[in-house]
């Protein structure tokens, strides 16, 4: 596109670095340059982190973009996507940010693109406010695979929040035919699950983990296994707990973090998991956010959910900005809504 196209404004202060990320898809599918400004403005640090800007920069590798503004800390950006470009790219955050973050910016427009493409990311690959490896594997994928994606990730290494030098791979063909999303029911359940991913910290944080969780779920705690990520650059732990059922998987995820106790870290996960099989909704608040944008590109569908958050709010309005697309909420039943878009 050109760069006398008009610039869509977008002000930033009004989300976090999802709505960074949400611009970078859509402007690299759509062709439309986007100027957006105030970026992470409500944040305590706004403007661009290390991951955003890794964002950004492999954001604008894959289509030979022109960029102002790609810089830590800036909180204006001016981006002109070019062409999409298929093939074997490799990007390093250089801290623990989020890998799933910057692969999830990036599918929607290698999804365009025509021929196969691989990714390399190295960073952190189980942090807070990120979907945690297992996640994208075994419920995002899974669920953007019936509107005809075909996409593989495989954990090279795990890497937490600090150290980071996780590495996270994938293997993503450009789509054939676009399928819009039906997802309104669960299917007939087929098993609930656990583990705690734990690497140089004392065995005691995970059992105190597994017991906290367990006595949460009722469930036994073997059925929490425990894996040493010994091959972990730095310190770390990541609790994992997921119900799978025909149609769909939920993980709920609790990440170590300095100043949280092993219990509230597995509390948090086992109360979510806990609150999701309440419900008969298939889709939890965190996956929800995620299959918007897909769906969006796939021409529309319905998905039915729990929660619709102001992240999921905002996330809506600013795809239909870039698209000929209106989302629409319904309530269905007390505490189920669909998500419809059309």
């Amino acid at each position: 596109m050109p760069k006398s196209t008009p610039i869509l404004q977008i002000c930033g202060d009004s989300g976090g670095g999802q709505l960074l990320r949400s611009s970078l898809s859509l402007s690299l599918v759509t062709g439309q340059p986007f100027r957006m400004t105030n970026i992470r403005g409500k944040r305590p640090k706004p403007g661009l982190m290390r991951q955003h800007l890794t964002c950004v920069k492999a954001a604008a590798e894959i289509c030979d973009a022109a960029v102002d503004g790609a810089e830590l800390g800036s909180t204006e950006l001016v981006f002109h996507p070019g062409k999409i470009t298929g093939g074997d790219y490799s990007f390093a955050i250089g801290t623990g940010g989020s890998t799933t973050l910057v692969l999830q910016t990036l599918l929607p427009a290698l999804l365009h693109a025509a021929m196969v493409s691989t990714l390399r990311i190295e960073g952190g690959t189980h942090n807070p406010m990120a979907p945690p490896f297992e996640f994208v594997e075994q419920c995002y994928l899974p669920a953007i695979a019936a509107l005809g994606v075909d996409a593989t990730v495989k954990l090279e290494r795990p890497g937490f929040m600090q150290a980071g030098g996780g590495v996270l791979t994938a293997q993503i063909q450009p789509v054939k035919q676009w399928q819009k999303l039906v997802l309104t029911e669960r299917g007939a359940p087929v098993e609930t699950f656990g583990r705690v991913l734990h690497a140089h910290l004392h065995r005691d944080i995970a059992e105190r983990e597994i017991a906290a969780a367990a006595a949460i779920l009722q469930w036994q705690a073997e059925k929490i296994g425990l894996r040493y990520a010994t091959d972990s650059a730095g310190p770390g732990n990541a609790i994992l707990l997921g119900a799978r059922f025909a149609n769909v998987c939920e993980i709920t995820s609790g990440i170590a973090q300095m100043g949280k106790t092993a219990e509230s870290v597995a509390t948090g996960a086992a109360k979510s998991l806990r609150g999701y099989l309440a419900s008969s909704a298939p889709v939890g608040a965190h996956l929800a956010d995620q299959l918007l944008l897909p769906m969006a590109l796939a021409g529309g569908g319905v998905f039915h959910t729990l929660t619709i958050t102001d992240h999921t709010r905002t996330n809506m309005a600013l795809i239909e900005q870039f698209l000929p697309r209106r989302f629409a909420v319904e309530d269905v039943e007390p505490g189920v809504k669909a998500v419809s878009c059309s």
